[in-house]
């Protein structure tokens, strides 16, 4: 399929997304090496994997770590989780002030109970007084520098606790440069499908700034699809990329009109494999950089007939030399699977969110959720 879409081009406060696509940050994933791999197949902005601001402002050597950028990395992007106005307001001096990132995006989506049970995440816009309160330190922060502010968020915590579009509103009306959209409740995490129809909404409440589509992106297709169906400005993927950074590549040419490029046969998933690891050897040192590949195994190898021996020792894969050793053992020549295209990564199941006690009763509380500010790490 190829379209061409007569949107004007996105716009993050000083810099043009061509072709308006962001990766999204997930932890564990959208490392330096990861986002490198991605780059390499086409233009767009790729999100650091969150980090918190407690952590920035207290300058944890783990967080700082995990702000790596590659040298030719424009606009250097980072998102950032945080349920404190004052300590957002301090990390993002940090971040501007010791250029650190050219961008930086707020977490308000994420459903894991670790982080919602304190308040954080997905069960942060219900609270409005507080949410605003964050966006309006943090833009205040980042403004001098000419660094734009963005914030992610999700339908809702569930069906009956709708909050994205107060929180649309808000967020606009304190400054932020752009809004995205993951369309599901927290209560959903990542299971069913998402519900485009509410980023038709957001986009018609939220007016002046750009809105950004994400959920269920897992082919060029379908992320032309959302823009034509919702008119959103931009679309974020996600787990639609793991194990398959060339889907930038197929974005690009998408968004352009061109003819979107075939899938990669075994042997060139390999060498895409190969180059992760070397990416993720130069930025973390081999033992771990090797720890960390094996969770990629399953989505390179998805759909392609690699053998249950051989995908197990993948798994378990602990040097580049075995590494070697066990890619000569492939079809090479094996083409891309069809039915490889589906949704991907992690998908589970809807479940009930854990908020801390009595956080439904007043969404004009302003005050900041007890030790939530702590976390290191949002999940």
């Amino acid at each position: 399929m190829t379209a061409t879409l007569s949107k004007p081009a996105l716009r993050i406060g000083p810099y043009q997304v061509d072709p308006p696509v962001v990766l999204a940050p997930m932890a564990g994933i959208t490392n330096v090496a990861f986002r490198q791999l991605c780059r390499e197949y086409g233009a767009g902005l790729y999100v650091c994997e969150m980090i918190t601001a407690r952590a920035v402002v207290e300058r944890h050597p783990g967080t700082m770590h995990m702000m790596t950028f590659g040298p030719n990395e424009k606009p250097r992007s980072v998102q950032l989780y945080g349920v404190d106005p004052a300590t957002m307001r301090e990390a993002v001096k940090i971040i501007v002030g010791e250029g650190l990132a050219d961008h930086i995006d707020a977490n308000f989506g994420c459903p894991v109970a670790k982080v919602t049970r304190k308040g954080g995440g997905a069960a942060l816009p219900y609270k409005r007084k507080l949410f605003a309160n964050i966006v309006r330190a943090s833009v205040e922060a980042a403004e001098p520098a000419g660094v734009p502010f963005t914030v992610k968020f999700r339908v809702g915590i569930d069906d009956e606790h709708h909050t994205f579009l107060e929180a649309g509103r808000i967020a606009e009306a304190e400054g932020a440069a752009a809004v995205a959209l993951h369309a599901r409740t927290a209560a959903q995490r990542y299971s069913g499908k998402a519900d485009w129809s509410q980023i038709a909404r957001l986009k018609e409440a939220v007016t002046s700034i750009p809105v950004l589509g994400n959920g269920d992106i897992f082919t060029a297709h379908d992320a032309l699809r959302m823009v034509a169906e919702t008119g959103c400005d931009g679309v974020v993927v996600g787990r639609g990329c793991l194990g398959r950074p060339w889907l930038f590549g197929e974005l690009e040419a998408a968004f352009a009109g061109k003819p979107i490029p075939e899938g990669p046969n075994l042997g060139e998933v390999a060498r895409v494999l190969r180059r992760h690891a070397e990416l993720l050897v130069r930025h973390d040192g081999p033992d771990k950089a090797m720890r960390d590949l094996r969770k990629h195994m399953a989505w390179y190898f998805m759909g392609f007939p690699v053998g249950s021996q051989l995908r197990r020792r993948f798994a378990m894969v602990s040097s580049l030399d075995e590494l070697d050793e066990l890619i000569a053992q492939l079809d090479h020549d094996a083409p891309f699977p069809a039915d490889a295209l589906g949704p991907r990564g992690r998908q589970g199941s809807p479940g009930k969110v854990t908020l801390p006690h009595g956080w439904l009763d007043d969404p004009d509380d302003p005050c900041v959720p007890e030790g939530a500010d702590m976390m290191h790490s949002g999940g």
